[in-house]
């Protein structure tokens, strides 16, 4: 028997340790099967028999039965590192350093816990795969028996030679040509379920709402207390269970998390009544009003129509004005959807960067609020201001103004270049016909021209 190194030493002592471990838990309490355990549970009995067992597992990187257990084909290894880089998120994202993840008989699956044993900072599967000497001595005094019980456990990596899916596996038709008639033109994908990925963000998720440091600073949050480090929170989520009772039938790493696939919410944004955030930092609240229901439909439909050149008749003009007062309509919706949803004296925020003559538009409630009590000692100068303006300005021509440069500007992107001073007194003309002012004042359109 040859001497071994410090290193080789090392590897036997790590080794010869997880196999005791796993004799004395497999013989707790069970005293009289001692004498066959010793057998069994030899260091080289043990390790010959690990060597064989190890082709019944794989590592990969993809698994196949988290998308049905009892899909029949094969499950990837693909290291993150080496996959496209793009700008969403995915597998690519976790670079060398992940979790890789084993499939394969549950009954074998202690061979890999072996393997993935630390030693000199590197896997056991690491240093066998690199074929490292020290190592092979530590396996056996034969090196040809060792050479082989080191090749079956590297193998636990391996590609396939061909690859195989499965009716029980989720697949897509793709077109990839021009013609969807024709089966040539398309590939058929099977989406594959990254258990790479997953086991990363449910290590995240379980950090977020468990781990110590994450839970001092959401107390501190909640108490209202200086914290040096925020915390992250993750609401409305979905746990997808695999496997059932038997996590392990699907995956080492799914095993580990007890089944658990957490899913990220997936919902439409609700609106804060509470503050109207979409308005504050902005210049123009015209940029919201594109998104206001309708407004961008309209837009296009009066785009369209006009780029057709249609004929001068009453017909055309019929169609034209619908579209004007359906626009000029939307404006006043979304000025009174504004006044009810946000509370009044809103603008009065240092974050509000809107035109003052919009300001008063959105806001006639802060005007109001001054008018009833117009000696109260908080009012600020800018009040004052708001409120002079309010009784006493244009700032409904101004207004509609806004809107005649925001429609002629829509037109002219779209490739009508030949409006102008004419359609910008039209528009602010149909935009303080339909508008609801909220003084009762008469206004006269704004002279074309402004910019």
């Amino acid at each position: 028997m040859s001497e071994l190194t410090d290193r080789g030493r090392d590897f036997r002592e790590a080794i010869t340790g997880f196999i005791e471990a796993r004799r004395e838990a497999k013989l707790k309490g069970k005293e009289e099967d001692a004498a066959d355990a010793a057998s069994r549970y030899d260091y080289a009995t043990w390790l010959a028999d690990a060597a064989r067992r190890v082709g019944q597992i794989q590592a990969v990187t993809h698994v196949l039965k988290a998308t049905h257990p009892d899909a029949r084909g094969s499950s990837l290894h693909v290291r993150p590192d080496s996959l496209p880089q793009h700008a969403e998120v995915g597998s690519h994202l976790l670079g060398p350093d992940f979790a890789e993840d084993v499939v394969g008989n549950a009954a074998a699956l202690d061979v890999y816990k072996l393997l993935k044993l630390d030693v000199d900072g590197r896997r056991l599967l690491d240093w066998m795969q690199d074929g490292d000497a020290d190592l092979l001595a530590a396996l056996h005094d034969d090196a040809a028996i060792a050479s082989g019980w080191m090749e079956a456990f590297g193998g636990l990596v391996r590609k396939e030679a061909d690859f195989g899916s499965h009716e029980a596996a989720k697949q897509v038709y793709w077109l990839v040509g021009g013609d969807a008639t024709e089966d040539a033109d398309y590939h058929l994908l099977q989406p594959m379920f990254s258990s790479t990925l997953s086991h990363a963000v449910h290590g995240e998720l379980q950090e977020a709402r468990f781990g110590e440091a994450n839970k001092l600073a959401r107390q501190a949050f909640r108490d209202k207390n200086e914290h040096a480090q925020p915390y992250r929170d993750y609401r409305g989520l979905a746990v997808r269970k695999l496997g059932g009772t038997k996590p392990q039938n699907i995956s080492q790493l799914n095993s580990e998390r007890g089944g658990i696939n957490y899913l990220l919410a997936s919902l439409p944004p609700t609106w804060d009544t509470e503050q109207p955030r979409k308005l504050l930092n902005i210049g123009s609240a015209m940029e919201r009003l594109a998104w206001f229901d309708g407004v961008r439909e309209n837009v296009d439909r009066l785009t369209r129509f006009l780029l057709s050149d249609p004929p001068p008749n009453d017909q055309t003009r019929t169609f034209r004005e619908r579209i004007e007062q359906e626009l000029g309509t939307q404006l006043a919706l979304f000025a009174a959807e504004t006044w009810a949803r946000f509370e009044p004296g809103w603008t009065a925020s240092d974050d509000c960067a809107l035109p003052r003559h919009q300001q008063i538009w959105l806001d006639p409630g802060r005007a109001e609020d001054i008018a009833r009590d117009p000696e109260n000692p908080a009012l600020s100068d800018e009040d004052r201001a708001f409120f002079a303006e309010y009784e006493f300005g244009n700032w409904p021509d101004e207004v509609a103004g806004d809107f005649a440069n925001w429609v002629n500007e829509r037109l002219r992107e779209a490739g009508l270049v030949a409006v102008g001073d004419a359609e910008y007194g039209h528009w602010a003309r149909q935009a303080i016909v339909e508008a609801a002012w909220p003084v009762p004042v008469q206004r006269r359109a704004p002279k074309a021209g402004r910019a």
